[in-house]
This record gives structure tokens, C-alpha cells and sequence, in this order.
């Protein structure tokens, strides 16, 4: 006769739990999406809690990218050395990243930067802007099932690669906006081949609005998908086109200038609600579409009014600012990046702390996630434009 095997005594059938500790119903699972799935658009790991193909929760899970960013800033030897750490947050604004950096440590050294280099950092910002988009747009439609306006986008963010190569040597990482100044003048022929590009760029917005932004299914895809409302955003403080597709008229750029932005005539773009709810995927999408337009009408304007000058004359030498502390905001392609320095009147930083607006948006998926369905998730984490290597730092 078998002996009959009984559970012990302090065996308790514990429910299953999320890594936030919140206990599953009985008909939902854990689902993981990432760190290797392409739709997270890095490495990104979703933690998601699903109730059949309804999501009840979203849990992001971030740090597999991390370098150390503000430690590595704070143990350089001077200031100039940190502008290559910058580059690599935002590996797609690296023209942006530097130039954020570079205004705070002008600011700390009180000095005026010189007229030419003014006009160049923007026309490189805004060339910035509108590649940064085009990676956004372009995976975008391939995430939706969308193929040729994915050629397109990368087609002629090459040719704004090209320029950037053309001038200080670099495609991706340019440690090319210098505390001071730039490291290199335009090239001949910049601006020329700059007026083409804004030429031709017309025709691309034009045929990607032709076939992806009025397509009806894609408007299906993302319309009254992932809706972010005005007072949700401002509370979780989401920043550029995730902010604007809301519907809130705040751009840095005009709200709290920097550069030479007040010189030129360009509009601020929002989400409207003309295919669905305002704040929705469609919004945040054709606010990127929009902004490269006003982007080609800044670069425009630049190119042909660019002054003549030396763009180095106003490098320090020695970069030793007094003591003190100082918080500078820009807007790059995807919010408001900050930089706050604290100099202990060394030549290194005592601390540098970054404001990454990536990291900041990315707080709200989980908000705006909630009662869609799984294939709608990847349309919303499409939608927030997040680069992790900005996230993790």
C-alpha cells in the first residue's frame, strides 16, 4: 500500500506577482516584450501584464544601455572632453546634444559667441531635427507595415549625413559644436548643396503625406490609439512632440529662446484631433511630419543670411569657470534636454546631472497603454520616439 505524500505544513500557494508586486487576476499573465524585440526600438524590455490581447499594465524595465554618462562628465579633465560623452546620449541629436552642453559651460564662462557660429549651430540643429525625424517617421511606418516611406525617409536622411560628413568628418557622432565655437568651419559648396536639400526635401514630406499620413489604414493603426491628455502630459512633464501632440503650445525654441530661433520666422506645431482624439499616435506623428517642414523654413532662412567670421575666436584657451551652478534647457527632437553643471572653479566639472527627455516621456507609457490591445502598444511605443541610449544614460 502506496503511503499518501501530504504538502508540508508551511507550503502556502503564493499568487503570481508583477516586479512592481502587484498580484495577478486570475485570466492575466505576464508577457515580455524586449529587450531584443525590434518593435521597443532598442533595448528596451516591456513588462506587460495581459488580460488576453487587452493590456492591463505596462512596466518598463531600463538600464541595459547605461554608460555612466555623468560620472564619466565629472571625471574628465576639462570641460571640452565632455562633449563626446554627449554625443552618445542621443546618438540620433548628437548635433543638438552638444550644442545643450555647450551653452551651459558658456553660460558658467560668461562669454559671447561669436555671429557665424550662431547661424551654423542652428542650421546643424535643425539638419539634426529633421534626420532624428526621419528615423522616427520612417520606423514608424515599417512598425505600422508601411515599407516605402521607410526608403524615403532614410534616403534623405543620408543626404543630411552627407553634409555633416562633409563638415567635420563624422556621420553619427560628431563632437563638432565646441564650447566657444565649432570645430570646423561650413565646407565650399555647403550651403549650396544645404538649398538643394531643403528643395528636394519638399517632394519627400509631400509623397510620405501622400502615402502614409492620409492612408486609411494606417489613420486605423493610430488614430484614438494611445491618447496622452493635455493635463496627463503637463503632470508627468513630457516635453517636445509628445507635449505639442497634446495640443500644448510649448516650444523652447520660442518659449525660452536660445540662439538666434527669435531672428527667423517659424511656427510652433500641435496636435489637433483631425483624425481622432487629440494627443493620439496620429497626432504625436504629424507633429514630427509638420516640425521637419518648419525645420527646412529655419535652415532656409539661415543659409541665406549666414554672416562671414571666425568660428573659433571665442574658444577659451583654458576653460576655468568660477565657482557657482547653472541650468540650461534647449529643445532637441524629442523634448527638453537640460544640462545642469556645477563648477567647483577647477578646470573638470564637480557635477554634471542631464535632463533626458526620453527618459521623461518614456515615463508615461504606461499611462496611455492601459485597455489597448497588444498590437496597439507597438504603435504606442513608436509614437513616444525614445533613443535608450539617452534613457539609461
Amino acid at each position: 500500500m502506496k503511503e499518501s505524500r501530504t504538502l508540508p505544513t508551511d507550503y502556502v500557494s503564493s499568487p503570481e506577482r508583477t516586479s512592481s508586486g502587484r498580484t495577478l487576476r486570475t485570466d492575466e499573465m505576464i508577457l515580455n516584450m524586449g529587450p531584443q524585440h525590434p518593435s521597443t526600438h532598442g533595448v528596451l524590455r516591456l513588462e506587460l501584464v495581459v488580460d488576453g490581447e487587452i493590456v492591463v499594465d505596462v512596466i518598463p524595465h531600463i538600464g541595459y544601455l547605461h554608460r555612466c554618462f555623468e560620472k564619466h562628465a565629472e571625471h574628465m579633465t576639462n570641460y571640452q572632453q565632455v562633449i563626446p560623452y554627449a554625443d552618445r546620449m542621443d546618438y540620433l541629436s548628437s548635433m543638438c546634444n552638444d550644442w545643450a552642453y555647450a551653452l551651459a559651460v558658456e553660460k558658467l564662462l560668461k562669454i559671447e559667441i561669436p555671429e557665424r557660429v550662431q547661424y551654423i549651430r542652428l542650421i546643424m540643429a535643425e539638419l539634426q531635427r529633421i534626420a532624428s525625424h526621419l528615423i522616427a517617421v520612417g520606423t514608424y511606418a515599417i512598425d505600422m507595415g508601411a515599407f516605402t516611406p521607410f526608403l524615403w525617409c532614410f534616403r534623405d536622411r543620408e543626404r543630411i549625413l552627407d553634409l555633416f560628413e562633409m563638415t567635420c568628418g563624422a556621420r553619427l557622432l560628431y563632437n563638432y559644436i565646441w564650447v566657444g565655437g565649432v570645430s570646423h568651419d561650413l565646407p565650399p559648396r555647403f550651403v549650396e548643396k544645404t538649398k538643394d536639400f531643403c528643395r528636394d526635401f519638399r517632394k519627400t514630406l509631400k509623397e510620405v503625406h501622400d502615402v502614409l499620413s492620409y492612408n486609411e489604414i494606417f489613420i486605423k493603426r493610430t488614430a484614438n490609439v494611445g491618447v496622452l491628455p493635455k493635463d496627463v502630459a503637463i503632470n508627468y512633464a513630457c516635453s517636445g512632440p509628445m507635449l505639442r501632440g497634446s495640443g500644448v503650445d510649448w516650444d523652447l525654441r520660442r518659449d525660452d529662446p536660445y540662439g538666434i530661433y527669435d531672428r527667423f520666422e517659424w511656427a510652433v506645431q500641435i496636435g489637433k484631433g483631425e483624425a481622432g482624439t487629440v494627443g493620439d499616435c496620429w497626432d504625436r506623428y504629424m507633429v514630427r511630419m509638420r516640425e521637419m517642414e518648419e525645420s527646412t523654413k529655419l535652415i532656409e532662412q539661415a543659409v541665406a543670411s549666414i554672416p562671414e567670421g571666425n568660428v573659433q575666436s571665442a574658444i577659451p584657451k583654458r576653460i576655468r569657470p568660477e565657482a557657482g551652478e547653472v541650468y540650461v534647457r534647449s529643445e532637441s527632437p524629442r523634448g527638453e534636454l537640460g544640462f545642469y553643471i556645477v563648477s567647483d572653479g577647477t578646470a573638470s566639472p564637480y557635477r554634471v546631472k542631464a535632463r533626458a527627455p526620453a527618459f521623461v516621456n518614456l515615463s508615461v507609457l504606461s499611462e496611455i497603454s492601459r485597455g489597448a490591445m497588444v498590437a496597439d502598444l507597438v504603435a504606442i511605443v513608436g509614437s513616444v520616439d525614445i533613443v535608450l541610449g539617452e534613457v539609461d544614460r
